[in-house]
């Protein structure tokens, strides 16, 4: 079993996988992530410049390498949703899932069945036609609206919803405060409890590697995605003339 076939299979298994965004529309940078020791990188098509061609590029070079990769979605809907799975995408980081209603929708473009994914038997992800099958498919929720936050538990509890995702920069602009009021610690420890309840990793986003230590110490499980290509290049720069 490849790596990329072990990140989907054994996904809720315990432990804390740590990867990074992928800002830089470039198959380079994924070769070079690669040889990090990173669990995943999370290719950031909806904050970042990548078209459909720059997502498939990125993704054949992940495959390529055996690095298992995610992607964040422009938007929650079906189109990008099988764009970024033919191109073999382990899962995908799905932004905005604000009720249950959405978050069904959601695992069902992600899947084959009724109203779901549709298929080709031509795409990476089919083998360009000669196998493998296509695999499991991970599908992580992202919480930062108000209204997700309230219909968090039935969120968690959607069959094919495999995480959830704590959204706390857009969290914070949704309630109007600053990223450490004490409402969205309420809001976190909420998604954190879901979690829980429905026996699903918690993901989150650690700014740094002192954030992401802080969670590690805790001896807790997971998904952390920390800084991004970007963030760990101008770290990686300013360490050189400090």
């Amino acid at each position: 079993m490849t790596r990329t076939e072990a990140f989907a299979a054994n996904f809720r298994s315990d432990g804390l996988r740590v990867g990074t965004f992928l800002k830089t529309p470039t198959p380079e940078l994924v070769e070079i992530l690669a040889l990090s020791g990173l669990d995943f990188i999370c290719i950031d098509a909806e904050h970042a410049p990548f078209g459909r061609r720059e997502i498939d590029l990125c993704l054949g070079m992940a495959r390529a390498v055996d690095l298992p990769a995610l992607v964040r979605v422009a938007s929650s809907e079906s189109a990008p949703i099988l764009q970024a799975l033919d191109g073999g995408a382990v899962g995908i980081l799905a932004p905005h899932v604000a009720s249950a209603t959405h978050a069904a929708r959601v695992s069902r473009w992600a899947r084959f069945g009724p109203d779901g994914r549709g298929y080709s038997g031509s795409t990476r992800s089919a083998g360009f036609s000669i196998g493998p099958k296509v695999g499991e498919v991970v599908v992580v929720a992202q919480i930062e609206d108000t209204g997700g936050v309230e219909e968090v538990e039935a969120i968690a509890a959607t069959e094919g919803i495999d995480a959830l995702f704590f959204g706390a920069a857009d969290l914070a602009k949704a309630y109007n405060v600053d990223a450490g009021d004490e409402s969205i610690k309420q809001a976190m420890e909420r998604i954190r409890s879901a979690c829980s309840t429905s026996r699903k990793p918690f993901a989150f986003f650690a700014k740094s590697q002192s954030a992401l230590a802080a969670h590690r110490d805790a001896g807790e499980g997971g998904l952390a995605i920390v800084s991004s290509d970007q963030g760990l290049l101008l770290a990686g720069a300013r360490s050189v003339i400090s």
